[in-house]
């Protein structure tokens, strides 16, 4: 599909075929990673700083790019939109640096329960900012499933720690990022955004992380370092590949599955299980999610095989 150009940074476009199925797929494996290293990642929140656990696992991904590098050249490095590109790594930054500091203090399945927010923050960016399509049965689900997010959060009752605001926060900034890959799609390939958002994350870590670095004492903590930063490499490649072929508003709502795991690893590993309160709200959560995905089935099978959707501005 054709962009408007009239600016470098006002458009993006849309497949002519959305692989939605396929998107979905990348996602739903990107999120089985992701709780796997955050798992590993709160284990190491008992004896190092947030930040460098966050240094750690960017990392991985920083040496992910400088393998593409080698392989494919500087070439991967032109972009279009290097401000919106240096922006996404700042949102990963923030994203990472909010959560871990929050798994410090919360259970992890509390943790990713308050994180589903970021699935309804996506929906409504897509449609506000990329015109992607949300019916009314969408925007009812996406109500049903903020009222779940606030059963789990409970605000003003003084029951949920202070730090799952920290979760709030990481989930605006995840959304943000999640919509902004899908705006630079238009113009740049996937290994350009690792390649920007490795670069500039690890820059901006690499700036603090002598204040806070402790030295890893046991072996534990190397290997946990280890692989919670390739854990996260490919994780982040997965989602950006996903929002490449796939519409955000189809994709996003699997982020629910982070919960099964989450859940596990908990117990598993921390002898923690969710509360009443959260158990509800994650069910309730989880059935909006899983609505959502039936319908975005059905709707893929009814429609005609190009993607109706014409070119649209880039709202970030």
């Amino acid at each position: 599909m054709s962009l408007d150009t009239t600016t470098p940074m006002m458009a993006t476009r849309v497949p002519q075929r959305a692989d939605n199925l396929r998107g979905l797929i990348y996602m739903a494996l990107a999120f089985f990673i992701f709780a796997a290293a955050d798992a590993q990642v709160k284990v190491l929140t008992q004896t190092l700083h947030p930040l460098q656990i966050v240094w750690a696992r960017q990392s991985g991904l920083l040496i992910v790019v400088l393998f593409l590098l080698a392989v494919k050249g500087p070439v991967i490095l032109r972009t279009r939109h290097p401000v919106l590109q240096v922006l996404r790594g700042g949102l990963a930054v923030a994203s990472a640096v909010f959560f871990v500091f929050a798994i410090s203090y919360v259970p992890l399945a509390d943790a990713i329960a308050v994180s589903f927010i970021a699935p309804f923050m996506v929906t409504v960016m897509g449609a506000v900012f990329l015109r992607e399509p949300v019916g009314i049965r969408r925007w009812s689900a996406i109500g049903v499933g903020f009222l779940g997010t606030l059963i789990i959060i409970r605000p003003g009752l003084g029951v949920v720690h202070p730090a799952m605001m920290l979760v709030v926060l990481a989930a605006s900034c995840f959304a943000a990022r999640q919509v902004l890959s899908r705006s630079l799609a238009a113009s740049d390939q996937t290994a350009t955004t690792i390649a920007y958002t490795a670069i500039s994350a690890f820059a901006v870590l690499s700036l603090a992380v002598p204040f806070v670095w402790t030295t890893p004492e046991t072996t534990l903590e190397i290997l946990l370092l280890v692989s919670a930063a390739v854990l996260a490499a490919m994780g982040e490649l997965l989602v950006i590949k996903a929002l490449e072929i796939a519409l955000a508003v189809v994709v996003a709502p699997v982020h629910y599955t982070l919960i099964i795991w989450a859940t596990l690893y908990g117990w598993l590993i921390f002898g923690q299980l969710p509360d009443k309160w959260t158990t509800i709200g994650a069910l309730i959560i989880l059935a909006t999610g899983l609505y959502v995905l039936n319908r975005e089935r059905q709707l893929g099978h009814n429609s005609a095989p190009p993607d109706p959707l014409p070119p649209h501005p880039d709202g970030t």
